[in-house]
């Protein structure tokens, strides 16, 4: 038997909630009510805000929050008018998502809610939702926690209704072939070959450290596997941009995230 990944990568997640992980904060109250208003923006990698166009019309539309638990993106989301469902490997994380809700619906009572549910689950498999059960699929930087990421495009494509939007976010995977140690000194030292697995790639101590330290577990996947993956399973990429990590030396030199915008044809 494998390295039991989803696990320890939830309870990783759960302790990242009560670390105060950037990703785990959830969206202030004053963020979902510009949203209400209109005035919103939301992220797929670290900074760079997704072009509203990517999304067509919210008002109205079911949409699947992947891997997006953290009561950030969800609840915003929401607040513009769509109906919201978060799923997401980590309670905790989930947590923070019905918080803003509960936290919203107390500000407002008697007044709108925000249509917002949270799911818990493995990225890999959507079977809790039927056939084409969503206009769009909002799946921001988390298929690098996951060690194959073919079947995320798969069922991805088969929620989505026809005409359906796939918006996404990853890591370019030359991040991963540096020396994460040494990077976090500013010294970019080839180490690794890509794809990249924490489990595979580091010497045994090193893993070995980092599994007791609780840290999340990542993969480093191909660019084969996150594009072509997506042209494979049906999708036809429409929107691509590219972003970077202030806080990681690549990107004084590349930007070291990608974001895409695939639809599910008309008839597919």
């Amino acid at each position: 038997m494998g390295f039991p990944v989803r696990d320890h990568n939830r309870k990783a997640w759960d302790r990242q909630v009560d670390s105060g992980n950037e990703w785990t904060v959830p969206a202030s109250p004053e963020v979902i009510a510009a949203a209400r208003r209109g005035e919103w923006q939301v992220v797929l990698t670290p900074t760079r805000p997704v072009p509203h166009d990517w999304f067509g019309e919210l008002d109205g539309a079911r949409v699947l929050c992947l891997a997006s638990g953290g009561g950030q993106q969800g609840p915003i989301l929401a607040a513009a008018g769509a109906s919201v469902v978060v799923f997401d490997n980590s309670p905790r994380q989930l947590g923070q998502d019905r918080l803003v809700a509960e936290r919203d619906r107390a500000s407002h009572p008697g007044g709108d809610r925000l249509d917002l549910a949270t799911v818990e689950g493995d990225m890999r498999d959507l079977s809790a939702f039927g056939d084409r059960s969503f206009d769009l699929v909002f799946h921001p930087c988390a298929n690098l926690f996951i060690p194959d990421i073919r079947p995320v495009w798969r069922e991805s494509f088969r929620v989505l209704r026809p005409g359906g939007r796939l918006l996404t976010g990853f890591v370019n995977p030359l991040q991963y072939i540096f020396d994460w140690e040494r990077s976090e000194r500013g010294e970019l030292v080839v180490r690794h070959a890509i794809p990249y697995s924490d489990l595979t790639s580091l010497e045994e101590t090193e893993r070995q450290r980092w599994i007791d330290a609780g840290q999340p577990l990542e993969f480093g996947h191909t660019l084969e596997d996150q594009i072509a993956g997506q042209l494979e399973a049906g999708f036809v990429l429409t929107g691509f941009y590219e972003d970077v990590d202030p806080k990681h030396v690549l990107s004084r030199y590349i930007a070291s995230f990608i974001a895409t915008l695939a639809v599910r044809p008309d008839g597919a």
